[in-house]
């Protein structure tokens, strides 16, 4: 059962009024592959198990749903929910090694131990290239956040969760998640499209709230998201990694149609007025 919401007493002023304010509730879980401890994570209670997967998926543990046989929560340790990810039989030879990867692979993300080049060359050999076909219409990007905060129902209450949205071609919202932290959001989403089986469509937008980190680009390419728009800014090796995988990655997307495009292989097309992709020209700064 998903509990995004707590209450604690405020005072709130001017007039030091007592009340009560909701708050994003923020608790570990731990993540564990066949019984072993992968990571302990802090996130938003609520769809766990789809947490658990796409951590493994977007970490690299698993590249497709038929080499997970289960994902269960089996109680608690002293420090909170416990979520086990069971690999198949097939799976859990030729994964034990990339376990150990990911999990030392996190240990030093975390630490900031690797630089950008070394962390996107990392990258490119977990991920694939996109070669996508399909394109959207420039003033696609601009529909999208409304519908977004619309749906944000923890985030209405507590005005403290991130959320990750994926959008189809046609601008209909399919998938949101949320949750405290950002990373945790887009991993929801992306266990749920590994359990669900929508790993193969690809054409559509993935759309998160706040920054976009390299780890977000990280984690849109291992889903096979190539479409990543942001309402915040990119970092810089995020807008390195983008265009090295061939990704399309937007920022600063404002309801009013306004975005800057830091890398897009032509996924962006022709305006309303007629006008190229801007993709193709140099960013319209939308800060």
């Amino acid at each position: 059962m998903q509990h995004t919401a707590g209450e604690r007493p405020v005072r709130r002023q001017p007039g030091d009024l007592s009340t009560v304010d909701a708050l994003a509730v923020e608790e570990p879980l731990e993540i564990r592959v066949d019984g072993e401890r992968l990571v302990v994570t802090m996130r938003t209670p609520g769809h766990d198990e789809q947490l658990a997967a796409g951590f493994c998926w977007t970490e690299g543990v698993v590249d497709h749903p038929d080499q997970i046989e289960s994902v269960r929560t089996c109680g608690t340790a002293r420090f909170g929910n416990v979520v086990d990810v069971t690999l198949s039989e097939d799976a859990r030879d030729s994964r034990a090694a990339r376990v150990r990867e990911a999990r030392r692979d996190w240990v030093i993300s975390s630490s900031c131990g690797l630089c950008g080049t070394t962390s996107i060359e990392r990258l490119k050999k977990q991920s694939q290239m996109f070669d996508s076909n399909w394109q959207l219409p420039a003033e696609f990007p601009g529909r999208l956040p409304e519908q977004m905060r619309r749906e944000q129902e923890a985030f209405a209450r507590t005005g403290g969760l991130h959320a990750a949205a994926w959008f189809d071609s046609t601008g209909e919202l399919k998938l949101l998640y949320e949750d405290v932290g950002r990373h945790n959001a887009l991993d929801k989403l992306a266990g749920s499209r590994l359990l669900s089986g929508q790993i193969e469509e690809q054409c559509g937008v993935l759309l998160v709230s706040g920054r976009v980190s390299f780890e977000l680009v990280q984690k849109a390419a291992r889903a096979r998201l190539p479409f990543l728009a942001a309402l915040g800014a990119p970092t810089s090796i995020a807008v390195d990694a983008a265009q090295e995988l061939g990704m399309t990655l937007v920022g600063f997307l404002k309801s009013d149609g306004r975005y800057n495009i830091y890398a897009d292989p032509g996924r962006i097309g022709i305006d309303a007025a007629g006008r190229p992709g801007l993709g193709r020209s140099p960013p319209v700064d939308a800060r």
